[in-house]
């Protein structure tokens, strides 16, 4: 692995941001638009963490080798963030999506809290280099017990975001690489089973609508069947040497 000076990160400033669940990474990592909602203030101290779950180790072997290999469980994280506002956004973040407005504009503390799922984007800021972590899909609940420890420092909701698999993906959130090109906009798709964007590192279309409006099918011939590419939305849409058409080829 070669040195690169432009991959370490110090982070500078960040925000966080959620929407509905599937909502496509930001285009702008700088300035995300709706529906993405930023959550507000959160720590300086303590910025954000990851723990694990999961990921246990067993040996399976045989009468001739008993290592012959190793398994591991899944692994389930959690990424810890502090909220330091506490509006009913933040107050229903920590205490649950279906904590209640009272008569009287209180915000209730349900008994059976359920927690907010929603696609959750981390951003962090080091100068010229974005560094940013993406789950389409996440729940977001209490992470530890809430407590005002002195009268000097600012009061906090430790909250703990929790990526889950969305709908076919065989990941749980995502993170943008440093060091390597700038993330750009796709505008060729190739067919494959699924296709695949260009160029290189690029980002897949929104949807649908806008699939259409700024990117090439590679071959322009109709595509053949099982052939497709994956939307930002995770959907699927094909050539049909016509149009861009939802859906894999039949």
């Amino acid at each position: 692995m070669a040195l690169n000076d432009n991959a370490v990160l110090s982070i500078g400033s960040g925000n966080y941001f959620t929407a509905p669940p599937a909502t496509p990474l930001p285009t702008d990592l700088r300035a995300p638009g709706a529906p993405w909602d930023s959550v507000g203030h959160t720590s300086l101290e303590d910025i954000m963490s990851v723990t694990s779950e999961g990921g246990e180790a067993t040996v399976l072997g045989t009468l001739q080798n008993k290592s012959l290999r190793t398994r591991y469980s899944a692994r389930t994280d959690t990424i810890a963030i502090i909220i330091q506002q506490f509006d009913a956004p933040s107050l229903r973040l920590y205490y649950g999506a279906n904590a209640p407005t009272l008569p009287n504009g209180l915000i209730g503390v349900p008994t059976d809290p359920i927690p907010t799922v929603c696609a959750w984007t981390g951003i962090y800021i080091d100068g010229e280099n974005i560094f940013a972590l993406y789950a389409p899909k996440a729940e977001i609940y209490r992470n530890d017990d809430f407590a005002a420890a002195d009268t000097e420092s600012l009061a906090g909701l430790p909250i703990g975001v929790k990526p889950l698999v969305h709908g076919t993906n065989t990941w749980t959130y995502a993170i943008t690489p440093l060091g390597t090109i700038d993330m750009v906009e796709a505008t060729i798709a190739t067919a494959g089973s699924p296709g695949t964007y260009s160029p290189p590192g690029a980002i897949p279309p929104a949807d649908l609508a806008e699939l259409r409006a700024e990117v090439t099918a590679a071959p322009v011939t109709a595509w053949t069947t099982g052939q497709r590419v994956v939307l930002g939305d995770q959907s699927d849409a094909h050539w049909d040497g016509d149009s861009w058409e939802s859906g894999q080829a039949g």
